[in-house]
């Protein structure tokens, strides 16, 4: 099954087939750090993580770019606040952003350029503009680029396209005028003290900075010279950020193509978007302090990606438990050898679970039928380990495979569940009943319920040890 991904400018799945000497080229809008990361964050980054992961499992090359915006006014704000420099409070803010992405297990891109290093390419693209005449100074020195230059503006988002239909040309110039937005921002009347606090650079055109839409387009254009195989950001990103750079891009250089554009849901909490301006967000590191980075990784994948995630901690409950369940299934069974695996004859069931895993990737990343294979498996491997050993040792191989291609099940068993295992009171006293009673039935020889309580107490985190005239339990 060839990989289809749904592509918000056409709105349709469109098939993914490039040729495995190609390089594909994955840029991804970064993180505007004036604050530390949050869940949306998360979010947005562990699903590009995964297809990355994905299309390098196929045997494709990715070149991964995701940029880092580190001046705007909410920086230059933060900043001041803080009583800061603005390029030690900006350096500062992104050292803190990778911390909790390498905490989040999430692959190096090859490139993360800043803003404040690409000054002289954003420099370039807007003389480009410029002369190509899509754009023009603007009475109070700003660099604005003009919409109306772009005849196709809006097919991006979908939003002003009815808007172009409806109005005549007059209304609609007026409309398209009000909506040009800055490339570069005149800061020449700057009051001096401030100027050396903010970050300044001097221009054709002035002392002045960059304006957002405009950087990543001359990114791109510079990491990404043959065009860009997949642009990536959420979904708040699409209009006006995606939709101008869309733009940009295209009167920059009409042959650079942008040949899939991804978007990831919003992440809902307390019934708002997560939004650090709505001070309605949870960071990274304080959802860390409490899970396992796998743990949230599953939680994520078990929503698709184009949907809306409503974040909620009982979910999230319930998607450490079933990773659990999973990591106990994989301790029991130890992985095989290659040479085994080349002896075993029957591998229809094998083959039917990775049909139904490739099945769900294949269609456009559908990681929550993805979690049903994986937890599926699992359960099936812990109905026929004591039966079939050979088989369920192989499915394990498999299920590790299909982990790790999704940034899954790369602790050590033992290690995982120590980690996530809560014993309370409760729990030690349900677990001394269970041995009483097991012990029991093993007196009397109901070897079947005995078997009953022990996979039980597997699931409490328990380990049995039998021994000819009593027995004994650890915590795995």
């Amino acid at each position: 099954m060839v990989l289809k991904i749904f592509n918000s400018l056409t709105k349709i799945k469109e098939k993914f087939f490039f040729s495995y000497k190609k390089i594909i080229n994955i840029y991804v809008c970064g993180v505007t750090t004036y604050d530390f990361c949050h869940i949306g964050h998360a979010r947005t980054f562990l699903f590009f993580d995964i297809v990355i992961r994905y299309l390098q499992s196929l045997g494709y090359q990715t070149n991964y770019i995701r940029n880092i915006t580190d001046i705007d006014d909410k920086i230059i704000h933060r900043a001041q606040m803080n009583h800061e420099k603005v390029t030690n409070f900006s350096w500062r803010m992104a050292s803190e952003m990778k911390k909790d992405f390498y905490a989040l297990g999430l692959l190096e891109p090859n490139y993360e350029p800043k803003v404040t290093e690409s000054i002289s390419d954003i420099i370039l693209v807007i003389k480009k503009l410029i002369d190509n005449k899509c754009a023009y100074v603007e009475k109070n020195g700003d660099i604005l680029f003009s919409i109306q230059s772009y005849q196709k503006y809006g097919q991006l988002s979908r939003r002003l396209l009815s808007c172009f239909h409806k109005q005549n040309l007059e209304t609609l110039n007026n409309r398209i005028l009000f909506k040009d937005f800055v490339l570069w921002k005149n800061c020449s009347l700057v009051k001096q003290e401030d100027k050396i606090n903010e970050s300044i650079w001097m221009s054709p055109w002035g002392l002045g900075r960059p304006g957002w839409h405009i950087e990543c387009s001359a990114i791109n254009h510079r990491y990404c010279v043959n065009g860009i195989d997949i642009h990536g950001g959420g979904i708040d990103l699409l209009f006006p950020h995606h939709e101008n750079e869309l733009a940009q891009s295209f009167c920059i250089n009409q042959n650079f193509p942008i040949r899939y554009w991804m978007h990831t849901g919003m992440v809902i909490l307390n019934k708002k978007k997560v939004s650090k301006s709505l001070n309605n967000f949870i960071t990274i590191r304080n959802l860390l302090l409490k899970y396992h980075p796998e743990v949230i990784r599953f939680y994520f994948l078990n929503t698709h990606y184009r949907h809306p995630f409503y974040y909620n901690e009982k979910n999230l409950i319930s998607a450490k438990k079933i990773l659990i369940r999973i990591y106990r299934v994989i301790l029991k069974n130890h992985v095989i050898s290659l040479k085994d695996a080349v002896n075993y004859q029957d591998n229809s069931v094998r083959n039917n679970f990775k049909k139904q895993f490739y099945n769900a990737m294949n269609d456009d990343f559908n990681t929550p039928n993805v979690c049903s294979v994986l937890y599926n498996l699992s359960k099936y491997i812990d109905k026929i380990y004591l039966t079939n050993i050979l088989l369920a040792r192989l499915l394990v191989n498999d299920l590790l495979s299909f982990g790790n291609i999704l940034g899954l099940f790369t602790s050590h068993p033992k290690k995982f569940l120590f980690k996530n295992n809560t014993t309370d009171s409760k729990n030690l006293s349900i677990i001394n009943e269970l041995m009483e009673l097991r012990i029991y039935y093993r007196h009397t020889k109901q070897w079947s319920q005995a078997d009953k309580i022990r996979k039980k107490l597997l699931t409490l985190g328990v380990i049995i040890e039998d021994k000819k005239n009593n027995s004994k339990y650890r915590f795995i």
